[in-house]
Formats: structure tokens, C-alpha cells, sequence
């Protein structure tokens, strides 16, 4: 308990809401948003949708605030949102227009925020005075940021009537739905307001009463981990719906949001005030290893290359005061100890955990048999202090995916032909626990699996997690020296019941599914790579980031090169190959495998570990926009990784795509020869 907050003074919002100022419609027109940034306020037919422009849907977070602009963590963020909205082929917005628009709310279509966990998004649009975003529906992420910084959020579109009208709205119009203790968050304006109101016992947690129910993993993980309202952890089960707040077993960041939740925490909470159990915290630097061997000389003129350098100081600076464990830059060569994904997976993370990091793409370690999910910056500050989170049960998704899937199919074509269903581009999926299941599912590798949950984040799920089996056990006993039965009974209980409820459950067959491309744009974009119409030639292939740069994944990079080695042939000379570990061990892997010999005989360009090219900070990026590229990564949501068209791969894919020069399907040199 931290003396100094239980006298601090903490007030309620107001009881309702009104808002002076504009409406800011993000339209797919670019020239409807110019010139309602410079002075027209565009008509909106509430009572008649059809008459209206079409909004632009799925704006992800790296377009509300580009990778770069993350660089700023202070309130400079407000001259920036929405700069790397595209609509049509146009950026329409630039710095500073949204603050001198004078808008309050900001209206778009479906899926709004998605993509990574940036609190930099909100908090941009917050200090650009929009007090209420509306869309059609909203991520989870995102909308939890929003609420967490105080940013009004709505799915109600008569609102903008209103808002234009002078009403004063009630303060419950933007609670409806939500479960108790987000309305009291909202209530408070805020998380950490909340959290101060709740230790002073000023707010009233619901208790969960959920009798004893068949549960699912990822339910049964969050009963363990549910805090009473007299402090002790665990209930006997727990529902759908049911919300309080879980002790998390580990917690960590990166330099990306470490420093902003940094002077956050020393504003709010104290300078000198240690945090809650500095042992279960991690931080890495691992995002930005390599900016300055990418960035323009525009941006460097901007000063962004410092700015990005003060992220790494103040994340140093922060760890140092507070003991705790730093995975930074390499000593001896440029490059980083890993990803924090990756080392998580590979060091951390055990079966019935709840991990938080400030990360999307948190869900990778579920591949672990724990629930672990990505949180914004106002989470992962007071996350320090309370060791706890706010969760809603989710509901859960089961994927199972039945048979033997093709030598040449991966887990990467799996989750892209997840993320190709409709049920999946139709939003349904959202905030939703994505269990993975069936034979193909049990026969792929802890690497594997990895891909399955951490691309959960695409679909827009709350966390992807896979029930631990004897291939988690193998993954303890050899990469982490655990002692086999105290493997197997960290698995104990760490399954879904029978009778288990989920609000869906997906069937696919392996032997039905061949390789994959997701087309520029969105990772939703899947299709057959049988199915390209006309061959798509290639300037550069990547493979690695957290998704791809795993041990397995270095296995398929090698095979395929090996067979084009061994018929005479190398990477296409039309084409850049970068392969990038995910981390040091995983490069240790490759030495001992002899992997590097046959990387570079090959004609690949071998990369220490960092997020790179992923987040347009690393070898691998495009820089023209008729460039094509073909990615392993996660996403290539537009201008993440350049200005270039990129599709995503699998490993396998990527490869033989690099040899090729075109894109192409994997096919073994054996299986080839019997062709």
C-alpha cells in the first residue's frame, strides 16, 4: 500500500457531458477531410445512414499515430493524430491540423483502433482536444486506453445530433454496456483515479459469486488469479462477463511505452517510490536497435533519431531506479538480447499464468498454456504498483483444426486462413479468447503454436492461448533445464472441461488448407497462393520479427535454402533476403546448427535480433511505394513497413519466394524430383 495516494484527493467526473467544439468525420475521401480541416463542418443524416460518405473502417493505431511519432511520450503527441491516415492513395492529414480544427469528437466506421496497443493513439488524439471518438465498433485494446486516459468512447451515432445541438449528454451514455468497474473507471476519468479511489475504498469492487461450471482454459487460469475484495487471490469459477481485477505473475515493456509510463508513474505515484515486486517486471529494448540504419534524412532533421535515442536512456534510467531487469543492446555488436516476446517464450512464461505486457502481440507466449494479453501504458504504470489488471472474463473462440496438414503448410498459413473467414473480418472475434485446438494444432512445435496466439492480435482477440501437452513439457525440460515432473505439474488442471461454453466454435481441415499469402493492406487479405492471378515478382523478402524468428522458423528458412544450394541455385539476384533472429538464442541455435554457413552461401543478409522491419525501424523496409515485398512478420497494415506493397508468408514461403524471385509455393527438393 502506497501511503501518499490513500490522502490523495480524488473527484468524479461530473455527472454529465457537454461538449463545445467540431466534429471530425474520417472519411475514405480525402478531400471531404481537407476541407473539413479547413473550416467546413461536413452534414451527417443520422436518421438516413445510406445518405452519407463512406467512413474509413479498420483504422489501425499505426495510422492514428505512425511508428516514428511514437518516438514523442509527452504531450507533443497532440500535434499528431491521424498523420498517417491514408484514404484513397492520400495522407490528407499533417501536423497540427487537428488540434487548430478545433474538434472535440472524432467519428469512423468498423474496427477503429486496431492493430498495435499504442496508448500513444488516444493519448495523441486527447491532447488534440478530441474528448469522444464514435465508431462502429472499436477494439478492445484501443477502447480500454481510451477509457484508461479518460477519452470518451460511444458506438451510438445519434450522439453526433447532439453534440452539435449543445445538449448536455449523461455521463451513463457512455457507460452502457460496460460491466461495474469499467463505468466506475469512466466515472473517475480514468484508471489511475480509480485506482486511488480504490484504495481508499471509495469505489465498490463486485464480488465474483460464479458457481462451480465446466470452464475453459483460459477461464480456469483467470479463477486461479481473481482478487476477492478481502485481497486473497482465487475463485472457484468464473464466467463470461464476470470483471474484477487479476494478480498478474508477470509484467513487462519496452522502450516504445516504458518512458511514457515512466513519467507517468513518477508524476502520479512518486519518483522515489518503489514499485510492487520488481522481480516479475521486465523491460527491453528491443524495438529500435536499428532505426538509425533506416531512417530518411527528413526525419532525422526532425529530430526524430534523438528523440528515439531518449526513449532508450529514460527506459535505462527507470529500470536502474526501480531494480529492475533490463534486456538491452548487445555490448559487442549492434543488435539487442531479443524481442520480448520471443524471450519471454523462451525464458519466462509458464502453463497457468497471467502475463501483461505492453505489446499487442503479448498473446505469443500463450503458446505456453498461459493467458497473457497486451495493455496500453496507463495499465502498465499502474500495473507497477497495484501487481494487478482489470479483466473482464472474455468469452472464447475454439479454432479446431482437424487432420495432417501438407509438408509445405505452416502455422503461418493456419492463422492467415483464420484470419481470412468471415466471421473474423466481420468483427465477430473481437475481445474474444481464440483456443486453439484439434490433431494438426498437437502435432506443431511450442515455436509453432507461438505463431497461432500471437497473431490472435490480428484477428483482434483478447489473447490466443493452446493447453499445454508433453510438447510444452519438452520445451521446459530442454530450453529451460526444468526438471520434467515439475513441468508436468505446472500443467496440472490446465485444459478445458467438457461442456466447456464458447460463443463459437470454428472447424478447418488441415489437408484442405495449402500455402498462403495475406494481399497488401491487411493480414485479412488471405488467399491461396495457387490462387494469384499472374506471378508477383519480388524485391525483398524478410523473415523474422517476434512471428518468425523463432528456432522453427530458422529450421524452414535453412531447409529451403539448402535445397536451392544443393540444385545449384541461391537468392534470385533481384531480390534483398533479410533473415532476422527473434533472439540470441535463437541465433545461438543457428551457429550450432550450422545455419549461418547456408544463409550466407545462399546469398541472405543475417540480422542480429530487433523488431526491425516490422515497426519500419530495421533492414527489411520498403521504400517506394511500387515496391513489393514478401514478409513473415504479423501485419502489413499500410506504411507499417514502408510505403511499399507487402504480402505476408509463411518462413517456407518467404524462402522459396527469395529464390524464386516471384512469389511461390514452397515444394521439398524430394517431393520436386518425384513431380
Amino acid at each position: 500500500m502506497i501511503e501518499s495516494l490513500l490522502h490523495r484527493q480524488i473527484e468524479k467526473r461530473p455527472p454529465t457531458v457537454k461538449l463545445h467544439g467540431r466534429i471530425l468525420f474520417l472519411t475514405e475521401d480525402p478531400e471531404l477531410i481537407k476541407k473539413q480541416l479547413a473550416g467546413w463542418d461536413m452534414p451527417w443524416d443520422t436518421a438516413n445512414p445510406a445518405n452519407n460518405p463512406k467512413l474509413r473502417d479498420d483504422i489501425s493505431t499505426d495510422e492514428i499515430t505512425p511508428a516514428h511519432i511514437c518516438f514523442y511520450f509527452d504531450e507533443t503527441l497532440g500535434e499528431f493524430p491521424y498523420v498517417g491516415l491514408k484514404c484513397g492513395n492520400e495522407l490528407p492529414i499533417k501536423r497540427g491540423d487537428v488540434k487548430r480544427g478545433g474538434f472535440v469528437a472524432c467519428v469512423s466506421g468498423k474496427r477503429r483502433g486496431k492493430g498495435s496497443s499504442r496508448e500513444h493513439s488516444p493519448y495523441a488524439e486527447l491532447k488534440a482536444g478530441i474528448q469522444l471518438v464514435i465508431a462502429e465498433n472499436i477494439e478492445r485494446i484501443y477502447k480500454q486506453n481510451c477509457q484508461n486516459l479518460g477519452l470518451l468512447t460511444s458506438t451510438d451515432f445519434s450522439l453526433i445530433d447532439k453534440i452539435r445541438r449543445g445538449d448536455e449528454m449523461p455521463l451513463a451514455a457512455f457507460m452502457e454496456g460496460e460491466d461495474e468497474i469499467t463505468r466506475q473507471v469512466i466515472e473517475y476519468g480514468g484508471l489511475f483515479q480509480f485506482n486511488v479511489a480504490r484504495m481508499q475504498k471509495k469505489v465498490s469492487l463486485p464480488a465474483i459469486e460464479t458457481k462451480p461450471r465446466p470452464m475453459t482454459l483460459s477461464e480456469k487460469i483467470f479463477a486461479r488469479h481473481m482478487v476477492n475484495v478481502d485481497g486473497t487471490i482465487g475463485v472457484t469459477a468464473v464466467k463470461p462477463g464476470d470483471t474484477g481485477f487479476a494478480r498478474t505473475d508477470l509484467r513487462f515493456s519496452h522502450e516504445y511505452v516504458t518512458p511514457m509510463a515512466a513519467i507517468f508513474y513518477d508524476h502520479y505515484v512518486g519518483k522515489d517510490v518503489p514499485v510492487n515486486d520488481a522481480s516479475t517486471i521486465k523491460v527491453f529494448r528491443d524495438h529500435l536497435t536499428f532505426l538509425d540504419d533506416v531512417m530518411s534524412e527528413e526525419k532525422r532533421k526532425m529530430g526524430l533519431l534523438d528523440l528515439a535515442t531518449q526513449l532508450k536512456y529514460k527506459q535505462q534510467d527507470f529500470a536502474r531506479e526501480k531494480g529492475i531487469q533490463l534486456h538491452g543492446e548487445l555490448k559487442d555488436r549492434k543488435g539487442s538480447e531479443g524481442i520480448c516476446h520471443s524471450v519471454m517464450l523462451e525464458t519466462y512464461a509458464l502453463p497457468g499464468q497471467v502475463n501483461v505486457g505492453s505489446d499487442s502481440h503479448t498473446p505469443h507466449v500463450g503458446a505456453m498454456g498461459c493467458v497473457a494479453f497486451g495493455i496500453g501504458t496507463t495499465d502498465v504504470f499502474n500495473a507497477w504498483f497495484t501487481k494487478d489488471i482489470r479483466v473482464r472474463v472474455p468469452e472464447s473462440v475454439k479454432v479446431i483444426v482437424r487432420g495432417k496438414r501438407k509438408p509445405n503448410v505452416t502455422a503461418k498459413d493456419f492463422i492467415l486462413k483464420v484470419l481470412a473467414l468471415d466471421y473474423v473480418r466481420s468483427g465477430k472475434a473481437l475481445a474474444k479468447v481464440i483456443e486453439y485446438a484439434g490433431e494438426a494444432i498437437e502435432a506443431l512445435s511450442v515455436d509453432e503454436r507461438a505463431t497461432m496466439t500471437n497473431m490472435a492480435a490480428e484477428i483482434g482477440g483478447f489473447t490466443g492461448i493452446v493447453a499445454p501437452d508433453e510438447k510444452v513439457v519438452e520445451f521446459l525440460v530442454e530450453r529451460r533445464g526444468l526438471d520434467r515432473g515439475e513441468a508436468r505439474k505446472l500443467m496440472e488442471g490446465i485444459y478445458s472441461d467438457p461442456g466447456a461454453e464458447y460463443s463459437q466454435v470454428i472447424e478447418l481441415n488441415a489437408d484442405e488448407i495449402y500455402p498462403m499469402v495475406a494481399t497488401p493492406g491487411d493480414p485479412g487479405n488471405g488467399k491461396y497462393i495457387r490462387d494469384l492471378n499472374t506471378p508477383v515478382p519480388v524485391e525483398i523478402a524478410y523473415g523474422g520479427t517476434c512471428t518468425a524468428g523463432k528456432n522453427e522458423d530458422m529450421d524452414m528458412y535453412a531447409a529451403v535454402l539448402a535445397d536451392a544450394l544443393k540444385q545449384g541455385k541461391r537468392v534470385a539476384d533481384s531480390v534483398k533476403f533479410y533473415i532476422q533472429f527473434g533472439s540470441q538464442e535463437t541465433r545461438e541455435y543457428c551457429l550450432r546448427r550450422g545455419y549461418l554457413d547456408i544463409f550466407q552461401k545462399a546469398g541472405a543478409q543475417v540480422i542480429e535480433p530487433s523488431c526491425g522491419a516490422c515497426i519500419n525501424a530495421g533492414p527489411g523496409v520498403s521504400t517506394r511505394p511500387d515496391q513489393i515485398v514478401i514478409s513473415a512478420q504479423n501485419r502489413n497494415f499500410p506504411g507499417r513497413s514502408g510505403p511499399g506493397q507487402m504480402y505476408l508468408a509463411s518462413p517456407l514461403t518467404v524462402a522459396a519466394s527469395a529464390v524464386a524471385g516471384f512469389i511461390v509455393e514452397y515444394q521439398p527438393a524430394h517431393e520436386a524430383a518425384l513431380v
